[in-house]
């Protein structure tokens, strides 16, 4: 890997994480504020701006550019072939780094204080979306190069099958390019023109499942790099080979075809459409399932093949013999629990009639935290601890701070996110910055909120040890012979079925997926004329 590869990935990284850490700190202030304690700054402008700001970052930025760093690492070295194009690709880099800056400066004066959702009749600077929108068009390029970049080795290999990593990488790509179809057309033909007082009425109906087209699936593209390390590097750190290769092809395709026609499950309580759709999509939710249980099995049993290799016993000795001192392997089975648990929530935001009695609480609130927060971010780390030595050529000296700050992050969203669980079943609001606990009818939340408030700080200060371990690896002892190397399977595939080494098939047949998920749903809106009842238009300068 040469070093303008190794520069434009590490550009990426860094800018990554420089934005966690950001994200970190206003996160851990949030819930200080939520506790009733009056911290500095603390008012409603400044909380909703606070979390305007979280969740941009947390939502858009830091995944997005995390993914992409990713995506070139794993094309350059599992590919073994140089990038389509450079320029592309730092091109795309400085799009999705101007609209970062576009972004946040709004937010920042108070002129952007729209959430993560951006929900209309909400509308804030047109700067800010237009940043949202740079992010979003850079990481367009990203997808291009991906693609291209697959093309090209599958031009120069006919009949090969295509590396693994890079097959979820693509995979992931073009589950990014479908996702960000949503939220693109609200933005451009919505959002911008009601921020320029172009027009003063919005149809908000249209505008949530424009959104709910992204909402979810977003989900599935932070989660897809996890997925890829699962399969393509976790039973590489543990010392043994990846139980089925196929498995791994068909969970990566089965999250493209599966993720996407679901988001309307986020609007269960909103009245714009009707029961048989959101049945419809409820049903093809729970279908999301089956790749995760896919992946569990599976890599699990590649965790079972390297525990047995290095001489663990009995039913569950493998699991003792396992090499718990190296960062992949922990994150991995701790990334798992808390895939578990969120799992687990996330199938009552499915149900449609269990949705009614948590929705809009602080159970929705820690069940994307404990899947993003949780399971995705740990194992953004132990990518990086993974991979960081090779893109610097330098190896760390010790790896406890590295196992220390996994531990803090797991045990942080743990003490976070369960008391947020308890406080959403007993009714407790999200979107809300303050409350008054001298209400005897809501006093008891408090000390859930404070319980919480401790979790936050210690992500917080796991986030901050993180940023300092990869930092200290530039002052580390040079490594010469630090190559990146892929799991392989337990039985190589010479070859593999063409629906297992393209998407061409997945394509249309998620084409068809989103025409019968979204079709209706979303036609409603243009049929208004001969419909009137389906209006749902609001001044947004009332």
């Amino acid at each position: 890997m040469n070093y303008r590869v190794k520069n434009l990935i590490l550009a990426h990284l860094s800018v990554s994480f420089a934005t966690l850490a950001a994200a970190a700190v206003l996160g851990a202030w949030q819930m200080t504020v939520r506790t009733g304690i009056d911290p500095p700054f603390a008012t409603p402008e400044t909380y909703f701006a606070s979390v305007s700001a979280h969740g941009t970052i947390m939502g858009y930025v830091m995944p997005t550019l995390f993914t992409m760093g990713f995506g070139y690492f794993v094309a350059v070295t599992a590919l073994d072939q140089p990038l389509p194009s450079m320029r592309l690709a730092w091109a795309g880099f400085w799009l999705a780094a101007v609209g970062i800056v576009a972004a946040i400066v709004p937010i920042v004066m108070g002129k952007a204080t729209v959430l993560y959702t951006f929900y209309p009749p909400l509308t804030g600077s047109v700067f800010y979306y237009l940043g949202v929108l740079l992010v979003v068009v850079g990481s367009w390029l990203w997808v291009a190069l991906m693609i291209w970049a697959m093309a090209i080795w599958k031009r120069d290999n006919p009949g090969r099958p295509v590396p693994l990593a890079m097959f979820g990488t693509v995979a992931n790509a073009f589950l990014w390019l479908w996702t960000t179809g949503g939220v693109a057309v609200e933005i451009i033909f919505q959002l911008i023109p009601a921020s320029l007082g172009w027009t003063q009425l919005i149809d908000v109906g249209l505008a949530r499942t424009l959104f709910a087209w992204t909402l979810h699936p977003i989900v599935y593209f932070w989660l897809l790099p996890a997925y890829i390390a699962f399969y393509t590097i976790a039973p590489q750190a543990a010392g043994a080979r990846l139980y089925s290769d196929l498995m791994g092809r068909l969970s990566f395709v089965l999250l493209l075809l599966f993720s996407l026609p679901v988001g309307m499950h986020h609007l269960f309580m909103d009245p714009e459409h009707g029961t048989g759709f959101k049945f419809l999509q409820a049903m093809l939710t729970a279908l999301v399932v089956l790749p995760t249980f896919l992946t569990v099995f599976t890599i699990s049993a590649s965790m079972e093949i390297a525990g047995r290799l290095r001489g663990g016993k009995g039913l569950f000795g493998w699991i003792a013999a396992l090499p718990w001192d190296r960062p992949m392997v922990l994150a991995t089975c701790l990334s798992f629990i808390l895939l578990g648990f969120g799992g687990f929530g996330g199938v009552v935001n499915m149900a449609y009639a269990m949705n009614a009695m948590i929705h809009n609480t602080s159970w929705v609130t820690a069940h994307f935290h404990l899947i993003f927060g949780g399971a995705v971010v740990i194992m953004y780390f132990a990518i990086t601890y993974w991979i960081w030595p090779i893109l610097l050529e330098q190896e760390a000296a010790d790896v406890r701070p590295l196992r220390l700050q996994l531990w803090l992050w797991f045990i942080g969203i743990v003490i976070m996110t369960f008391p947020w669980h308890v406080l959403g079943l007993l009714g407790q609001p999200r979107r809300i910055a303050t409350f008054d606990y001298a209400n005897p009818t809501i006093a008891q939340w408090q000390p859930w909120v404070f319980v919480s408030m401790f979790g936050g700080y210690l992500m917080l200060v796991s986030a901050l040890l993180f940023v300092w371990n990869i930092a200290t690896l530039y002052r580390a002892q040079p490594d010469g012979d630090n190559r990146m190397q892929y799991a392989v399977a337990v039985y190589p595939p010479t070859r593999v079925p063409n629906a297992l080494n393209s998407f061409a098939l997945w394509n249309w047949l998620l084409l068809f997926l989103m025409v019968v998920a979204y079709g209706y749903p979303l036609g409603q809106f243009f049929l208004m004329d001969v419909y009137p009842g389906l209006v749902h238009r609001v001044d947004i300068g009332s």
